[in-house]
């Protein structure tokens, strides 16, 4: 039976070898100390934190994220540890909450290697705390308990930590709130959760081990919506609706998806025969439509992989740590030094550590062989803005009268099967911009590459992303401004700019890119200043309120001070009102900018042209194998696409 802990109950843990699961609704960094006899902690090797995540017998996640998992063996921790603190704190400068007190009451479960949980604990009471210590697990008479402490630290990291006896406690907090920044710049967002707090999808078959938490806090006002003109039901959800009412809505905030009647039920799968499994069913997710359902389902089969090889994976160490031990005690036996005693101790141990491999592999080849299934049959369902390049709904596209819940911008992987892909999602209108790296020292298949082929394939990287947001967005509500400084990418740019779909020429030189950057800027301001006054009627008629992204090539050059800091405008602030941004750049090339250009990396999510392993899930930080959209060899399904853009244009007269 799991005990329910209250603010300083504590609880006898049965076994050694546990999972803390963490659960806090946003992103938090998650990390845990060793502590002597006394609750002190030695020295920095002792704190497992995003920038060290492991220690002997401890392993904690290498970024912030809503949900957390952390290994614990409590017999393999190191001599002279007599208790683990668990450590939650808020990340400081990512836009989030700066207070506990404003986001819901963080969860944390004891279990199992099972999923069984042993003890919970819901920090409820916190208010000006940006740090808690959530439990400790603790060494009592040779048996170890769990307690539930929920002490938090108005002065954040630091002082949770010299609480500790940590000595320079500062400059470690800001270390580890360093990584945690830097995991967030290479971090995949989770989708939003939904209305009942569950964010993915129904059951299908495979075990779901995740905590039961509480439910969560109500979301707030999306942006730039006002209530009294927010969309309604039915209501194409565009950047500026078209022929706008009196008061002049304007609404760049993710779609509701809400209709008048409750969502129609998920297709279900046909009754399994007896002894076989579930058959999957493409859409069986929740949501309100089947976009929803296909997007919420696709994010429920990356959650679900990330997690299975998770669990795989800590099994391997855990047999790795128990052969190690064994073996360590066995040969510590003067006895065992010699004859063949020492030998049969090295086998046992071997084959104890082969079996309980054997049967980790075993558990995740059923994990993989069911999502490889529904993988397969989700992926021929999947709508254009979903679907790769050679998926044949794109030959027979249509431009919609109203925009995607996401768009598809490449696919994921892992090592233990690389042939089963997730699609890698991002929600419309874009929450950040884009950065396409250019770089040879960014991956190891760039590092292969001809500098000038890495480069051109990078911008047509970025044309192909930028056609599909073209494709998906209703006629005229979408536009596309191209600086091109040198005139480098006229090949790559030559199907935006033959299809005539470009809102004009790519700019050059150094006249181009100011005259660019200062229009998209006014637009920034004008409609910002027209919404915090509620004046939406009162912007100027040559002012387009569509959706605009702006494709910069060969970044920084061409670019002068003024440029560089109107761009990195226009990166934070655009966004919210409409302003996106594709970025074709190596960073290595702007350093000599120095740290000023930092925060305008991090705000971007990094892809690469060629296939590269950098990019994290949002539940355990596996490092994904992120491979970029193909046209197929020698397919003109992008001309074909474009060219319905432009007739659908034509069509409606802009």
């Amino acid at each position: 039976m799991t005990a329910e802990l209250v603010r300083g109950q504590n609880h006898t843990l049965p076994q050694t070898r546990l999972e803390i699961r963490v659960s806090a609704g946003t992103p938090v960094v998650a990390g845990a100390t060793l502590g002597d006899e006394r609750g002190t902690v030695r020295g920095v090797e002792w704190i497992a934190h995003p920038g060290s995540p492991q220690l002997p017998g401890l392993e904690v996640s290498q970024q912030a994220a809503a949900d957390h998992r952390l290994a614990v063996d409590l017999e393999a921790l190191p001599a002279g540890a007599h208790r683990v603190t668990v450590l939650l704190a808020l990340p400081v400068g990512a836009g989030g909450p700066a207070r506990f007190g404003a986001v819901p009451a963080p969860f944390v479960a004891v279990t199992g290697l099972d999923g069984a949980e042993i003890a919970t604990f819901t920090l409820t009471g916190l208010d000006a705390e940006s740090a808690v210590s959530a439990l400790e697990l603790y060494r009592r008479q040779d048996a170890w308990k769990v307690r539930a402490v929920g002490q938090g630290y108005a002065g954040g990291l630091a002082e949770m930590l010299a609480d500790q006896g940590v000595s320079e406690a500062t400059g470690l907090a800001g270390s580890i709130q360093e990584a945690v920044t830097r995991g967030l710049a290479r971090s995949v967002a989770p989708p939003p959760r939904t209305q009942g707090g569950d964010r993915v999808r129904h059951a299908t078959g495979s075990a779901d081990h995740r905590p039961t938490a509480p439910p969560p806090a109500p979301e707030p006002p999306e942006p730039l919506t006002d209530p009294a003109t927010a969309p309604q039901p039915h209501t194409a959800p565009g950047p500026a609706a078209a022929g706008p009412a009196a008061d002049g809505p304007i609404n760049y905030a993710h779609p509701r998806r809400q209709h008048a009647a409750p969502p129609s039920p998920p297709p279900t799968a046909p009754p399994a025969q007896p002894g076989q499994a579930a058959q999957p069913v493409a859409g069986d997710a929740t949501g309100w439509s089947m976009d929803e359902r296909l997007y919420n389902q696709i994010w429920g089969m990356f959650e679900d992989l990330a997690r299975a090889v998770a669990a795989y994976r800590s099994a391997v160490d855990f047999a790795e740590s128990r052969m190690d031990q064994e073996l360590d005690r066995a040969l510590s036996d003067p006895r065992n030094r010699i004859g063949g005693a020492g030998d049969r101790a090295r086998e046992a141990a071997r084959a104890k550590r082969d079996e309980l491999t054997s049967r980790a592999r075993e558990a995740l080849d059923r994990d993989l062989a069911q999502l490889a299934a529904e993988a397969a049959v989700v992926e021929p369902a999947l709508p254009a803005a979903y679907a790769g390049w050679g998926n044949p709904v794109w030959h027979a596209h249509r431009v919609p009268m109203e925009i995607p819940m996401a768009l598809r911008i490449g696919d994921l992987h892992l090592p233990e099967r690389t042939d089963l892909r997730v699609p890698l999602l991002v929600r419309l209108p874009l929450e950040r911009g884009i950065w396409v790296d250019s770089g040879r020292t960014a991956s190891e298949a760039a590092a292969l590459m001809d500098t000038d082929r890495l480069r051109g394939l990078a911008m047509a990287t970025a044309v192909a992303h930028a056609a599909r947001l073209l494709a998906v967005y209703p006629p005229g509500e979408f536009s596309v401004h191209v600086i091109d400084p040198a005139g480098a990418a006229a090949g790559p740019l030559a199907p935006l700019v033959d299809a005539g779909v470009l809102a004009g020429p790519p700019a050059a030189g150094a006249g181009g890119v100011a005259s660019v950057l200062a229009h998209l800027t006014r637009r920034v301001d004008l409609v910002q200043m027209a919404v915090r006054a509620g004046a939406a009627d009162s912007l100027p008629p040559d002012l387009d309120t569509g959706e605009q992204l702006l494709v910069v090539n060969d970044f920084p050059h061409g670019f002068d001070d003024r440029a560089v800091t109107q761009l990195r405008y226009l990166a934070d602030e655009g966004p919210a009102v409409g302003v996106h941004l594709l970025m074709v750049a190596d960073r290595e090339e702007a350093s000599a900018y120095g740290p000023v250009l930092d925060p305008l990396w991090r705000s971007l999510l990094r892809i690469t042209p060629v296939a590269d392993s950098h990019l994290a899930d949002p539940w355990v930080g596996h490092a994904w194998t992120y491979e970029p959209l193909a046209v197929p060899p020698g397919s003109r399904v992008l001309e074909q696409v474009l060219a319905a853009v432009a007739a659908a244009r034509r069509a409606a007269g802009r």
